[in-house]
């Protein structure tokens, strides 16, 4: 187990909750049913996510499937919760938040048998990790003035990494070297290229979380 990553994970994924609470408290009055960056989601789909996501952690961490119901439930959560009202959506989150942090400060197995995931087993002492990633994202996501300009530097990194060596694996053989338009990118925009929320004319999306 690297227990570095485990640290960064989780002092980051803190940092990052800490920051989209801080955003949801100073707009506390927004419209649930307003869409959001992502197609078809609204703010109150993205809200609702966000927390369900920090449940799944627990569930994992307690050797459950990530979701009830896989990914059915996962999608049947998110609908029934996102039209809440916003004072219960910025509850919802903050509560969901507490039981995460309070569950990780419990943890003493971070090594122990693999997480079951939607996308397949990982390493339990990654989840922290993760868990930065989804909170980061759709803060973004939301819509509200945090962009991946606003991340952190070692985040960006971090991410950049992770994802650039998923591209180069998916690519034919030979073909690894990233298109020119990309490469010329700040980094925040090229991390936001990589996870499909903006597009370069000519060049396709490369993926989404």
């Amino acid at each position: 187990m690297d227990e570095r990553e485990l640290d960064q994970g989780i002092a980051g994924a803190a940092g990052a909750h800490q920051r989209l609470l801080a955003r949801l408290d100073a707009h506390p009055d927004f419209d649930q049913q307003q869409p959001s960056l992502l197609p078809d989601w609204t703010v109150g789909h993205v809200l609702t996510h966000i927390a369900r996501n920090a449940d799944s952690m627990i569930r994992m961490l307690d050797g459950l499937d990530q979701y009830e119901g896989g990914l059915e439930g996962r999608r049947a959560d998110i609908e029934a919760g996102a039209g809440r009202p916003s004072g219960e959506l910025i509850a919802d989150v903050r509560s969901s938040i507490w039981r995460l942090e309070q569950r990780w400060a419990q943890e003493t197995a971070w090594d122990g048998p693999p997480a079951r995931a939607t996308v397949g087993d990982v390493p339990r002492h990654a989840l922290p990790s993760r868990r930065w990633r989804e909170t980061e994202v759709h803060h973004a996501d939301l819509g509200f003035g945090y962009t991946f300009a606003d991340m952190p530097d070692d985040f960006v990194r971090q991410e950049l990494r992770r994802m650039e060596m998923q591209w180069k694996a998916r690519q034919p053989m030979g073909l690894t070297t990233l298109p020119d338009a990309v490469l010329h990118l700040p980094p925040p925009e090229r991390l936001a290229w990589f996870m499909g929320r903006i597009s370069i004319d000519g060049v396709a999306p490369a993926g989404v979380i």
